[in-house]
């Protein structure tokens, strides 16, 4: 087999070097248009998952490279004069340009043809030639920008500028400094790589560079120079963190990120990895991991598969989740740093577990057992700072006051549609449901949407509140709720608008009724699909009668006793949709500019808020971003948020999508948690108001990071919750927890211990545990002495 690599970076020369290993009859010939010393950057960091996978790969590699490792476990988060380290993490990094060396070795004891300072041959001609070919030239592939048609890359620019620089002060620990200059906020990623020096990558948002450095910088350096005037203001601005030591630069100059992704990553023998493919913000540290994490799949796929189109395939089915899963964690760390501004007043104890915990892969339990030391510190400090200082316990259970009302936790069961209502009266289904989940544990159980009017239901099996017979029926469902649990339950009003009169969701979910529907109106007449009725054009008549709709569903409400009213303005109901761009087309008061769009969910939200008890919270629930080119952002649901706030709203709910069905949602964990972070830090906080995250939060440990972060002071659960009930007292009882915000009724409390599932190991002989004790943190640091490379 005969292939051509087309760079000899750390990817392209390690997949050389293993498939050579394989098949030692493979032909492979490394094209690299650098000297063989030439290297930009300082140093490079691996996981200990990536490090064991070198190891059982190529130990001759691994030993190499294990013999250059800087070595540490600590993160050291420099904040207002104050140092906060969390240990246990295990870091190792090495100079990159001691890592091309030692692949560069390997390859030529295998007997690898790489050719050094040597543009590559056309690529087309290099496909002719060779069975396979490999493209591994980086963020700025030429190779990839050849067929861009054929791999469709994405690039998305971020708002943050930064510089990669190195310096001589060799740091003991991953060090974060955070200073708030004259210019705004500043941060240095920084990190030792030998015994000589350390990578310091300074980061600021665009805003802050454009104040500090726009006057000095030089944007248009060729290749290989670095921009000196900024340099030297960088050694100014952090003197105090140099104490006297020096910036190196190599071909440092200012950059803003690019986040690039490919819908596919091959074109017949062509194929891509690492920058080519796939970018991450070096926040946390993916760059070269995920590339020579590429090369060792792809020679693995080679050697195991029948042919090169099976092992191409087989390639790219293994790695793409991978590297989506760390894409999403890089976007959540690139923006949680374009965004910092809005943290550096956090109390230290918060700050220092915000920035540690930024990706959502570092959780509060993740932490707890790197560092259980530094998770307890946290821990008393939430405990503390609640209104009523409390005792230690897991954030989730701590209580909190939503508006006047008391909840007793942090766990609020999400509004799900159900489907299972009669002609819009609730049913002994209802009663069960929402009754199991308030005896589950939960401090706030959410209603479905309840529609205001037949014509506003989705579909005939949804629930209303317009009749008397549905008052008591929902009556009904708040007395048992009150009258056997501590739990407090909301009911959410809404109207279907464009997305009415379709199927049950198991029938055909947004599709429409094929017989027996009823009229759909919306804003305009864009229907929600193509198989969806257009709706009529509501008038403003039209829209009197539904604000009467909300206020009179709303005084239902109040009398069947429920304790808080969620607004539905999201997921492209009749509220959502008129603050949509792309369901709003209207030219009159209630179109054009967000604030017009706005207009009429703002009316309804008066209204009802006018007609509901003065001392019974209202919550809205939003559609932070459509997912869609042309729709709402998260700079729309900031503004969208601050409105529903000025207005008396106690809680914003933020979820996302769901207007359009073309959407493209960038599903993960808590994906939609970032902008309940968002909208907290920028709304929330400033003006007293509750925001609750929603959204692919599946366990205990993402709603204790989430509070412990401030990401958000109340998670909403739905699926959780139908999984298992009990979800909330059995989070308490796999945490060991049992207190205030986990009470268990009294007939369930002989079920409150989880049970044993099966033979346990017993503890450790009792003199091993006195030889040896118990193991703690791990607090390692680098500090090189003789002898070390």
């Amino acid at each position: 087999m005969r292939t051509a690599v087309v760079g000899g970076g750390p990817g392209g020369l390690y997949f050389a070097a293993l498939a050579r290993q394989l098949d030692p009859t493979h032909e492979i010939t490394v094209w690299e248009r650098n000297a063989p010393d030439d290297t930009f950057g300082f140093g490079v960091v691996f996981s200990d998952e990536t490090l064991g996978g070198i190891e059982h790969a190529d130990p001759a590699v691994y030993r190499e490279m294990e013999r250059h490792f800087a070595r540490w476990d600590d993160i050291d988060v420099h904040h207002r004069g104050r140092v906060t380290t969390s240990g246990g993490h295990g870091f190792a990094a090495m100079s990159r340009r001691e890592l091309l060396g030692i692949l560069q070795r390997r390859c030529a004891d295998l007997g690898v043809t790489v050719h050094f300072r040597t543009e590559s041959p056309d690529v087309e001609q290099l496909c002719a030639d060779n069975d396979l070919v490999l493209a591994g030239d980086g963020a700025n592939s030429a190779v990839r920008t050849r067929y861009a048609d054929v791999f469709r890359p994405t690039v998305e620019t971020r708002r943050c500028k930064y510089m990669w620089l190195g310096t001589d002060l060799v740091f003991e620990a991953f060090k974060f400094y955070v200073e708030e200059t004259p210019h705004g906020v500043m941060q240095i990623h920084g990190y030792p790589y030998d015994r000589t020096g350390s990578t310091f990558i300074v980061e600021m948002h665009e805003d802050v560079w454009q104040r500090a450095f726009a006057d000095v910088a030089a944007l248009d350096l060729p290749p290989g120079e670095s921009d000196t005037k900024s340099i030297e203001l960088v050694e100014q601005l952090f003197a105090g963190v140099l104490g006297g030591h020096r910036v190196v630069a190599n071909n440092s100059k200012w950059l803003n990120f690019r986040s690039l992704s490919n819908e596919t990553w091959r074109h017949g023998n062509l194929v891509l990895i690492g920058d080519a493919a796939h970018t991450a913000h070096f926040s946390i540290g993916s760059g070269t991991k995920l590339a020579m994490e590429d090369a060792l799949a792809l020679a693995a796929c080679l050697h195991e598969q029948p042919d090169l189109d099976a092992a191409l395939t087989a390639y790219e089915q293994e790695r793409r989740p991978v590297v989506l899963s760390t894409q999403r964690a890089a976007k959540a760390s690139l923006e949680w740093f374009e965004d910092i501004a809005h943290y550096v007043d956090q109390p230290p104890e918060q700050f220092a577990f915000n920035i540690v915990t930024r990706s959502r892969r570092v959780t509060h339990d993740n932490l707890r057992l790197r560092d259980p030391e530094f998770v307890a510190g946290v821990d008393a400090w939430f405990a503390r700072s609640q209104p009523e200082p409390a005792d230690p316990r897991p954030p989730m259970f701590h209580s909190f006051r939503l508006g006047g009302l008391e909840l007793r936790n942090r766990v609020v069961v999400s509004a799900m549609d159900m489907y299972s209502a009669v002609d819009g009266l609730p049913t002994d289904f209802h009663l069960v449901h929402l009754g199991s989940k308030a005896l589950g544990g939960a401090g706030l159980v959410m209603t479905e949407m309840v529609c205001v009017s037949p014509e506003g239901r989705i579909t005939p099996g949804c629930s209303g509140l317009y009749t008397p017979e549905q008052e008591a029926a929902w009556a009904r469902v708040v007395d048992f709720v009150h009258g056997t649990t501590d739990a407090r339950i909301g009911v959410q009003l809404g109207h279907s608008g464009r997305k009415g009169s379709t199927r049950l969701m198991w029938e055909g979910i947004d599709e429409p009724l094929p017989e027996g529907g009823w009229e759909v109106v919306g804003p305009s007449p864009v229907p929600y699909s193509p198989a969806n009725a257009v709706p009529r054009e509501l008038t403003e008549e039209d829209l009197a009668t539904i604000r009467e709709q909300f206020v009179a569903s709303t005084l239902s409400a109040a009398r069947a006793g429920f304790d808080v009213l969620e607004l539905h303005c999201a997921h492209g109901y009749l509220l959502s949709s008129f603050i949509s761009p792309l369901s709003n087309h209207r030219t009159d008061r209630y179109g054009g500019t967000l604030e017009d769009r706005l207009r009429y969910p703002l009316e309804v939200f008066d209204a009802v808020r006018a007609a509901w008890p003065a001392d019974r919270p209202v919550t809205v629930r939003i559609s932070a971003t459509d997912w869609y080119e042309g729709g709402t952002d998260v700079d729309d649901a900031v503004r969208v948020a601050r409105a529903f706030a000025e207005h008396g709203a106690d809680g914003i709910d933020v979820s996302t999508g769901q207007v359009v069905k073309d959407e493209r949602p960038a599903f993960g964990r808590s994906y939609q948690t970032p902008y309940a972070d968002r909208i907290r830090n920028e709304v929330g906080r400033e003006l007293g108001v509750a925001v609750i995250a929603v959204g692919a939060l599946s366990s205990w440990d993402d709603v204790n990071s989430v509070l412990l972060a401030g990401r958000a002071d109340l998670c909403a659960l739905g699926r959780p919750h139908l999984y298992d009930p009990q979800w909330t007292l059995h989070a308490a009882a796999e945490q060991g927890y049992s207190g205030p915000g986990a009470e268990w009724p009294a007939p369930f409390r002989a079920g409150s211990r989880r049970p044993q599932t099966g033979r346990t190991d017993g503890p450790r002989p009792r003199l091993e545990l006195v030889r040896s004790g118990h193991a703690g943190t791990r607090h390692a640091r680098w500090r090189p002495g003789p002898g070390r490379p």
